[in-house]
């Protein structure tokens, strides 16, 4: 029982940034407060003024102030400094291998979100009791991320930030140990920038890995979290199968030119699309040694091909959906979609809710030329919705003879004989190293004799 008023008041006052977290989904902690290990026991005090640990904080912060001229670095500090679990896990989602949310991976999620609401609360009353001054406040200037007001007059001592992020390395590498070297890195840098944001001396935040990894070690005591690990396990598991039958097309197709569409924001949703990590393409190694062979074939006739996507995971076909339910997100029509209501995009087939791309041995396409050094010009934009990108769309595709019939585009549109001969083009290469074309799209082509007819996958694009 705390019986002095001072401590009572301040504990009060390090309690409140607490109900930031009514925001987030509730859930019941592993473990009490007063069933958690006292840091106030467990840990030292803060280094004292003209100690030498304090004039180590003292060179960490100027070194911190240098750090800010890096705008990358810069970037990330404040990106660290958003106090949410969202948040939190989204800056280690590269690191680990896939993202973490409530709808992707629910036991990740349920592991994450209770642990972490556990251990959050063995901060507050070392906090309260040091009260320790923040290194902004002690040197009279501002955050780099803009936390002035929320942190002044709360105690320094230990770093909810880095206790945070230190537990989050830990679980994370507990349920994907082949990651854990990149995601302690990650967590690392975390902490540092804890510093260099001047929200934290070095020895707060030297302390809170200790503090993270003493409430690590009581977790693993609570028969319900080793039982929630075990699920996250299985889960991580189960979403990472196949990624031994997969290969990079960077190395099996090395004169492949890469441009990722849903890695970035030029494309029908307008969004990085759910389960794209990197700006990379991925194929079945059957898959792969034949666009190897088409590769080949097309640099004798003096192009290469350029691939806008290969795998695909479920949860961005799942993206997709979400998004064409939404009727009032039209934000890129008109260069993709400018003669259709978005509502019949379903119907229509644009949109389902099973891809060819899901099972790894289908790719999206199209040639550049090398002595142009640009893009084939094939008469319409990869992902255009419409007629147009039919391959019978002004011509017979089976004969390769042009018709300049361009009756079935709703905007009386047509392509050249010249255009078309380029379709071609692509088009008989793939063909003849065994792929099958879809009847809608000039570019999306599926290897013949796919390894997985019946299997789609759901691990991220890296």
């Amino acid at each position: 029982m705390i019986q002095s008023p001072r401590l009572r008041a301040a504990l009060l006052a390090a309690v409140l940034p607490l109900l930031a977290l009514a925001q987030e989904p509730v859930s019941r902690p592993y473990f009490t407060t007063e069933e958690l290990p006292d840091l106030i026991r467990c840990l030292p005090a803060p280094p004292q003024k003209g100690s030498p640990a304090f004039k180590y904080d003292l060179q960490r912060y100027a070194w911190g102030k240098e750090q800010r001229k890096d705008a990358q670095r810069a970037a990330q500090v404040k990106q660290d400094a958003v106090w949410t679990y969202e948040a939190l896990l989204g800056a280690f989602e590269e690191a680990f291998g896939m993202p973490v949310s409530p709808e992707g991976t629910p036991q990740i999620w349920a592991l994450m979100d209770r642990s972490l609401r556990t251990v959050d609360q063995i901060r507050v009353a070392p906090k309260a009791y040091y009260h320790r001054i923040r290194p902004f406040e002690y040197f009279k200037e501002k955050t780099l991320t803009g936390e002035d007001d929320e942190l002044r007059g709360e105690g320094s001592y230990p770093s909810g930030h880095t206790i945070r992020s230190w537990l989050t390395a830990l679980l994370l590498s507990e349920v994907n140990p082949a990651a854990a070297d990149a995601i302690s890195a990650r967590a690392w840098t975390y902490g540092e920038n804890r510093v260099i944001a001047g929200a934290h001396w070095q020895s707060d935040v030297d302390a809170s890995r200790v503090a993270a990894s003493i409430g690590y070690a009581r977790l693993q005591t609570s028969p319900e979290f080793r039982e929630q690990m075990a699920l996250a396990q299985e889960e991580f598991r189960r979403l990472s199968i196949g990624r031994d039958w997969f290969v990079s097309l960077t190395e099996a197709v090395p004169d492949a030119i890469l441009e990722i569409r849903y890695f970035s924001t030029y494309n029908f949703v307008g969004d990085r699309i759910d389960g794209y990590l990197q700006p990379t393409a991925l194929m079945t190694r059957q898959a792969a040694d034949s666009l190897r062979a088409v590769s080949d074939d097309v640099m004798r006739l003096g192009y290469r091909l350029k691939i806008y996507d290969a795998y695909r995971p479920q949860r961005a076909v799942d993206h997709f959906v979400r998004w064409a339910a939404d009727r009032s997100d039209a934000r890129m029509k008109a260069p993709f979609y400018p003669d259709l209501d978005k509502g019949v995009l379903f119907e229509q087939e644009y949109i389902m809710e099973k891809s060819g791309h899901t099972r790894g041995s289908t790719v999206d396409l199209t040639l550049f030329d090398m002595a142009t050094g640009k893009e084939l010009d094939m008469g319409g934009t990869f992902d255009w919705f419409g007629p147009e990108s039919h391959p019978d769309f002004c011509g017979d595709p089976d004969t390769g003879s042009y018709t300049g019939d361009g009756s079935a585009s709703p905007a009386g549109r047509r392509i050249t004989a010249e255009q078309f001969a380029h379709r071609m083009i692509l088009r008989e290469a793939m063909l003849r190293h065994g792929f099958k074309p879809l009847d809608s799209e000039w570019w999306h082509f599926t290897l013949r004799d796919e390894p997985f007819p019946d299997r789609y996958f759901d691990f991220p694009v890296e």
